[in-house]
């Protein structure tokens, strides 16, 4: 499918949002016609999601689950052919190279994108920056009563200096997915909210205020960066920050959808649960939409 047709299909899919259907599982997204969809989603955790439903597929060391957002929106748009090789672990390298994981080697995720892709998805550069770890070694500095260093939580802009090294790497995915599939619709998937605006409400983490800040600064920073990189190589960027903007880690249990560092929905610690990535579905969605 070329990206004329693709256009067709945002419009049909527009068409079908003005009508009125409800979001979440169970409604028709399939796209009438003769062109067929055929989806591969790449990434790291976030969008394998262990933990929120079921593993699925191989190598299981990968952590992919029934309920991550690509299988939530390939149960939406009926694709043809749909393939998720995204992977626990997974940095910018394991696009192009093989990632080993506890149980069984990832190939290269790009191996999985053909000239007969039409739909791409991936999410990823985090593990490059480190985040999960840096946030897990602040919350272990707290409980000893320790604040993280300034070059872990970015005082000194180490973190930034970290963060703003992954465009070139993300610049290089995309350049590397247009040439394996020139005519494919890109989306690059954002992270979503982890940890508040307000850094003082995040008992949760137990972590100091100055130190979350420096943390979601970074985030904010990566997500801005992936955003550019996406309109800079005529890709597309799925805000999945601002609908979960109020469901961070330390938002109430009942209303949290990042898990927490003790999981009690079987979910990664700070990771999207099952309804995170329905949140994050419905952001793709909403771009392929075109809205």
């Amino acid at each position: 499918m070329n990206r004329r047709a693709w256009l067709a299909v945002t419009a049909l899919l527009a068409l079908t949002a003005a009508c009125g259907p409800a979001e979440g599982p169970g409604v028709d997204d399939t796209v009438p016609g003769d062109d067929a969809v055929h989806y591969v989603a790449l990434g790291d955790s976030y969008t394998a999601a262990p933990g929120t439903g079921e593993p699925v597929g191989t190598p299981r060391g990968c952590g992919r689950s029934d309920n991550n957002y690509p299988r939530l929106l390939a149960d939406r748009l009926a694709p043809e052919s749909f393939t998720d090789v995204s992977c626990g672990g997974a940095t910018t390298e394991h696009l192009t190279a093989p990632q080993r994981t506890p149980d069984g080697t990832n190939p290269p995720q790009l191996d999985a994108v053909t000239p007969k892709t039409t739909l791409v998805t991936v999410g990823i550069g985090g593990n490059d920056v480190g985040f999960v770890e840096l946030a897990n070694r602040c919350a272990s500095a707290a409980e000893e009563g320790l604040r993280c260093s300034d070059a872990v939580a970015g005082g000194d802009g180490t973190l930034n200096a970290k963060v703003e090294a992954v465009a070139t790497k993300v610049s290089g995915v995309l350049d590397a997915i247009e040439a394996k599939a020139p005519d494919a619709r890109v989306v690059v998937v954002g992270y979503p909210t982890i940890l508040p605006e307000d850094p003082t409400v995040c008992d949760e983490l137990l972590i100091d205020p100055a130190d979350l800040s420096s943390l979601r600064e970074g985030l904010e920073l990566l997500n801005h960066i992936l955003q550019q990189q996406a309109s800079a190589h005529g890709a597309e960027f799925a805000d999945t920050a601002t609908g979960t903007e109020e469901h961070h880690v330390c938002a109430a249990e009942d209303s949290r959808w990042i898990e927490a560092l003790e999981s009690t929905t079987g979910a990664a610690p700070l990771h999207p649960t099952a309804r995170g990535e329905q949140a994050m579905a419905d952001a793709v969605l909403a771009v392929l939409r075109g809205r």
